[in-house]
């Protein structure tokens, strides 16, 4: 990840810790071309056609502008399944159950250096208030899914 992705993906990060914090759950895309533009959808977890049509909509402005890079993130809740099989869910009020985690899940792309994907794991105080790790960058042996966020809004940005 160059320096100007790296940049953007703090300010993403930060915006959604922020966010998290305060007890609210969007995604949250900044988009960087002859402008920057920062969208968010509070809708986006509830299902999977409306996270496919929030990445349409930020597609269309992210060719809108002539974005060279953009990063997304969600905060999820990750389920991990023995041997090696990560699934992910929505987050909620109810507790979580064994194997699972919360993280931000991400993904970023800058037409120079590529795509970069990974999580934010966090854990929460028994008062509720997260606790941040440091960011993962997957770099090998982790395929994206089609339900991965960004997967969609990738796809349409390079077949356009």
């Amino acid at each position: 990840m160059n320096e100007e992705t790296a940049n953007l993906f703090f300010d993403v990060v930060e915006r959604l810790e922020k966010s998290i914090l305060a007890r609210d759950c969007p995604a949250i895309v900044v988009l960087e071309g002859e402008r920057r533009l920062v969208l968010s959808d509070y809708d986006y977890l509830r299902d999977r056609e409306t996270a496919v049509a929030f990445e349409h909509r930020v597609a269309a402005k992210a060719l809108e502008i002539g974005t060279s890079r953009w990063v997304l993130a969600v905060p999820q809740v990750w389920i991990f399944k023995p041997p090696s099989t990560i699934a992910t869910r929505a987050v909620s009020n109810h507790p979580l159950r064994e194997g699972e985690q919360e993280a931000i899940t991400w993904m970023s792309f800058d037409r120079d250096d590529g795509v970069d994907y990974g999580r934010v794991a966090y854990a929460r105080r028994p008062n509720g208030e997260p606790v941040f790790e440091e960011p993962e960058i997957f770099e090998v042996g982790i395929r994206p899914r089609e339900s991965m966020p960004g997967f969609t809004l990738l796809q349409e940005l390079i077949d356009a």
